[in-house]
């Protein structure tokens, strides 16, 4: 797993990716710029709309001084949490509109016998990609209030954060580069037979997704990564 590893941070430097690694950089930061900018103009207006009430029941001066500033604390650490929450699910995607030119590129350096990927129809990898999407927002949002209780008890909340999206990590990266070999069933039935190594590499890619600076990378990485798993694993099953 460690070798996959280095291999796939070694991918970085083949010219051949250079160029899916910037468009994806870039995509992955607009992406949070314009969230990072819609959830401040949204918070703003609530908070414009809290001090008016507060105006109206007769509240002023040092209160409303206070309430200002707990509200900004507020909005700020939400905006964090979020952007921590949510990274798995932007990252991947952004995985999912540069998935076929890193997939060649590893081929093409480590797989160059295995021909070309079976075609896959729009409706395929866009239903793919938005059903697992729909469930690394949809479990982390659901999480959220069992996340902010286990804030008190550290590092119980690092523990259900890193099992819960190494678990959707795994099976979101694993399948996506599986299914350009076989289909979506298969592809399924091959993660679910070795669920615990599938698991722990997405544990791995949770963890190194939420290192500042290493994390705006991690597309690529993990795309890579996760196809020299799929293809050891496929080899093994032969």
């Amino acid at each position: 797993m460690l070798t996959d590893l280095a291999r796939s941070f070694g991918q970085l430097t083949d010219p051949q990716s250079r160029g899916t690694i910037w468009r994806a950089l870039g995509l992955t930061v607009l992406t949070f710029v314009f969230l990072w900018v819609l959830a401040y103009y949204g918070l703003a207006s609530v908070g414009e709309w809290l001090i008016r009430w507060a105006g109206t029941e007769g509240v002023d001066g040092f209160w409303v001084t206070g309430l200002e500033w707990l509200y900004g604390a507020a909005v700020v650490s939400g905006v964090l949490l979020a952007s921590w929450l949510l990274f798995p699910a932007v990252a991947g995607l952004t995985l999912s509109l540069f998935l076929e030119p890193v997939c060649r590129a590893v081929e093409r350096r480590y797989y160059p016998a295995h021909g070309e990927a079976r075609p896959q129809s729009i409706g395929e990898i866009v239903a793919d990609t938005a059903r697992i999407t729909l469930l690394t927002v949809g479990l982390n949002l659901l999480a959220l209030p069992v996340y902010l209780t286990l804030l008190f008890f550290p590092p119980l909340h690092l523990v259900l954060f890193y099992g819960l999206n190494g678990y959707l990590l795994g099976r979101e990266y694993f399948e996506m580069v599986a299914v350009r070999r076989v289909d979506s069933l298969q592809a399924r039935a091959l993660r679910r037979s070795n669920g615990m190594r599938v698991f722990l590499g997405g544990l791995l890619l949770a963890i190194l997704l939420t290192l500042p600076i290493i994390n705006l990378v991690m597309p690529i990485v993990a795309t890579a990564f996760m196809l020299h798993q799929f293809e050891r694993l496929r080899g093994a099953r032969r």
